[in-house]
């Protein structure tokens, strides 16, 4: 029984056109995740990029993943992307037992962060874990232009908020028969918290674009 990672990536953007293959630091942004689910080939069985996309195939290929070609009735803006990931299961022939994600709008993940997952998800015998960071901003909703607090009372200090969480997209891990029910988190999923400034990184406009090349720059003048 398998554990693979797929990295849905189509070519189709409305907010951020060909997101995908735009440059982060000096790689197309899907080569983050490519070269991320390589550190961790020591976890994994194989590695998959689904894609409707010529230019993104090309790309996933030259880096030495496998491409499977996704159908145009799963690559529309609406289509989620279970969908994707549950082609890839069924368009193989292993035996997969676990199916890792990884989003390529998610480019910046903590080094040992899918190792880690992986281990809990092993351990604890979840049916899947995604990871999650809190949110420390004062929330509200807007009706007739009146602004209604949600997780505060006016005046409460932002350290006194109850905890609030949010998926990341860093990490899913799930059971390959899950995915084949259309569940990436399934019931008893387990969350795992992140707490790092890549949590925040979520590109789907030019400003997210531009924040996470900043976020990368200053990481890399810490490294040098």
């Amino acid at each position: 029984m398998k554990t693979i990672i797929v990295i849905p990536a189509r070519g189709g953007s409305k907010r951020l056109p060909n997101k995908n293959v735009l440059t982060l630091g000096n790689l197309p942004l899907i080569v983050h995740s490519i070269l991320y689910a390589k550190a961790n080939l020591h976890v994994v069985d194989a590695i998959y990029v689904t894609t409707d996309d010529v230019e993104i195939k090309k790309i996933a290929l030259s880096y030495g993943v496998n491409v499977i070609d996704r159908p145009s009735n799963i690559s529309g803006d609406f289509e989620p992307t279970v969908s994707a990931v549950k082609h890839v299961l069924q368009s193989i022939e292993d035996d997969i037992e676990t199916v890792i994600l990884l989003q390529p709008t998610n480019p910046l993940r903590p080094k040992t962060l899918l190792e880690d997952c992986f281990k809990v998800y092993k351990e604890k015998v979840y049916d899947s874990v995604f990871t999650v960071s809190q949110s420390h901003h004062k929330l509200g909703k807007i009706k007739n232009n009146v602004f209604k607090p949600f997780n505060y009372k006016p005046g409460q200090r932002s350290q006194d908020l109850e905890p609030l969480f949010f998926e990341n997209g860093l990490i899913y891990i799930t059971k390959a028969t899950s995915i084949l029910n259309n569940e990436i988190i399934t019931n008893n999923g387990f969350p795992i918290k992140v707490e790092h400034v890549f949590s925040l990184v979520d590109i789907d406009t030019q400003n997210d674009l531009d924040y996470a090349n900043y976020i990368y720059s200053s990481f890399n003048k810490i490294k040098s």
